[in-house]
């Protein structure tokens, strides 16, 4: 074990760099998702059939295909037919935008129904146009109720990171992998790994307890002292953003 952390020292600046490209797939990809969610969720509203069409499409088809294909479609596949290579970053940014933000453009779609149709009726009683009403009545407190489910969903992308390895990304699996072939130290090597994962993944749970808190009161809310410290259900996370 000893042989592992001294390696392990040695190696800190490619396992430093390793766990950036971590934080910054899971930042760039989440801002996507969040993003085409959003995108997509409303375009799911449209009065329009043509665009809620499209959205249908396009949510079904992500949704439909594994995010494994995705990614090696997008750095092995598209290249032949466009001629254009994208680096593993940006190839696992797109992908995990693209297929997270299927799943979220849900979560939009279902809180925005959920907000009580006397909302609606009132912003219309006062005469607000409908990017208005949206915006001011309907959009804040669709979002206090998105957001514990999109706190689950940008876990499950930053757990999905480590398929960055599979198509030579540098990221903090690489780096640690790399470590682990050098010492033969798999369970220390795997376990760090783990503990990585905890911490970023519960870092990011906070960030989003937070960003709730500010949402709830911002709607004259009062959440209490331990809502910061709060874990998610993916039943109270489903429930919370109308979808089963």
């Amino acid at each position: 074990m000893s042989d592992f952390f001294s390696t392990l020292l040695d190696e800190f600046p490619q396992v430093r760099a390793g766990l950036w490209v971590t934080v910054e797939a899971t930042v760039l990809g989440s801002l996507l998702a969040l993003l085409l969610s959003f995108l997509l969720g409303l375009m799911a509203g449209s009065r329009l059939l043509p665009v809620r069409g499209v959205s249908r499409v396009v949510v079904e088809f992500f949704r439909g295909t594994s995010l494994y294909i995705q990614l090696f479609w997008l750095y092995y596949a598209m290249p032949q037919l466009t001629g254009y290579e994208l680096t593993p970053l940006v190839c696992g940014v797109v992908a995990f935008g693209l297929n997270y933000g299927a799943y979220g453009s849900e979560i939009v779609r279902g809180a925005i129904n959920s907000v009580p149709r006397a909302q609606y009726e009132s912003a219309v009683a006062l005469n607000m146009t409908p990017f208005h009403r949206m915006r001011k009545v309907i959009m804040p407190q669709a979002w206090v109720q998105m957001i514990p489910s999109f706190t689950n969903l940008l876990i499950q992308l930053l757990k999905a990171t480590p398929l960055l390895w599979l198509i030579s990304a540098a990221d903090l699996m690489t780096a640690v992998e790399h470590v682990r072939s050098l010492t033969g130290e798999t369970l220390v090597s795997y376990l760090l790994l783990l503990v990585a994962y905890f911490v970023l993944a519960y870092a990011l749970t906070l960030l989003m307890n937070l960003l709730e808190r500010t949402a709830k009161r911002r709607l004259g809310l009062h959440p209490g002292a331990g809502s910061l410290l709060k874990t998610r259900t993916a039943e109270s996370a489903a429930t919370a953003g109308g979808t089963r």
